[in-house]
């Protein structure tokens, strides 16, 4: 009898700037049991821990007890695999280097893994998604942010140090490039993230005098879902926004399939969610800019992972590791 049938089920935990989200989920992937807290409200990590541990422990309980959870994974910003550490996650409350991972562990007296929350999403979709059978391929995450997860082989790319694979700080615009939260100017994630079509947005109106359905709303409001409602209604601008968001989005692709020549590209996020507004600039950039001997190799595929669930089965996808 192997260790899976004796403990069925593993926890899955995404932390995010807002949410923490975490359920228990099963080897097909369902999600038994799932709860979230405000990520913000507690100041300390300490109390933080407390509180996820007083909302887990009666689920585990539910489900068996302890003894029926494999392992706990952990998706998180700045999240280290090799140290079970976040550090110097700009977008959370505690700063510095948090030992996350063992806090975890000591409260619960089960083994935790960590990794960053990009890596996790490409994990649960080797595991439960759309790069099923996959050895080979990149996974996007289009939020807030712009994060990747690289697998190579059928192994996640960690680098010597545990962060390797951010595509989304490879600098695409060195003449007048937006300013980072990461310090520098003309990274992917300043134009491609959902934040980064807000700001195109603004600035496409701003030097435009287009009568657009955008304009009914003020300008420090305006977010890519807004983007996409108009889009659909029609509206130039909106689809203007997206052609240049998509062919940056695409011509980032392009060198990127140079680097490890990947079976796909997986999109994942809200943005990811407009379907051919921007997934048809995407794949035309692609295809002009890739060296010819990649030319129609890699496919550009949606995340099949649902968005509310797709974070905990990550990260749970981790928790099968843990022997």
């Amino acid at each position: 009898m192997n260790s899976n049938m004796e403990k069925p089920y593993v926890v899955g935990m995404d932390i995010g700037g807002t949410n923490t989200v975490f359920g228990i989920v099963d080897a097909r992937g369902t999600i038994l049991a799932s709860d979230s807290i405000k990520t913000g409200s507690y100041g300390q990590v300490e109390d933080y821990v407390d509180e996820v541990c007083n909302h887990l422990r009666p689920m585990i309980e539910a489900n068996g007890g302890a003894d029926k959870i494999k392992g706990i994974g952990i998706g998180a910003p700045n999240g280290n695999y090799y140290s079970g550490t976040i550090e110097f996650a700009p977008n959370l409350p505690w700063k510095g280097v948090i030992p996350l991972a063992s806090m975890f562990q000591e409260r619960l007296g089960i083994p935790v893994t960590l990794t960053n929350d990009a890596n996790a999403a490409a994990i649960g979709e080797m595991t439960y998604g759309a790069a099923r059978g996959m050895k080979d391929f990149i996974m996007i995450t289009l939020g807030t942010g712009v994060g990747s997860g690289i697998v190579i082989n059928g192994q996640l790319v960690y680098g010597h140090d545990g962060f390797a694979g951010e595509l989304g700080h490879t600098i695409i615009r060195r003449e007048n490039g937006r300013l980072c939260g990461c310090g520098r100017r003309g990274c992917l994630e300043t134009y491609c993230s959902a934040t980064g079509v807000a700001r195109t947005a603004r600035e496409i109106l701003t030097a435009s005098t287009e009568p657009s359905l955008l304009r009914a709303i003020p300008a420090e409001e305006i977010s890519s879902k807004d983007v996409y409602d108009a889009a659909v209604k029609g509206d130039k601008l909106a689809k203007e926004i997206f052609d240049f968001t998509g062919t940056l989005l695409g011509e980032a692709l392009a060198d990127f399939i140079a680097f490890s020549s990947p079976e796909a590209i997986i999109l994942f996020g809200g943005l990811a969610k407009s379907g051919d507004y921007i997934i048809k600039p995407i794949l035309k950039a692609m295809e002009e800019n890739v060296l010819p001997v990649y030319k129609g190799k890699t496919k550009l595929l949606i995340s099949e992972l649902k968005d509310a669930d797709a974070a905990v089965l990550g990260a749970s996808a981790l928790g099968w590791e843990k022997q």
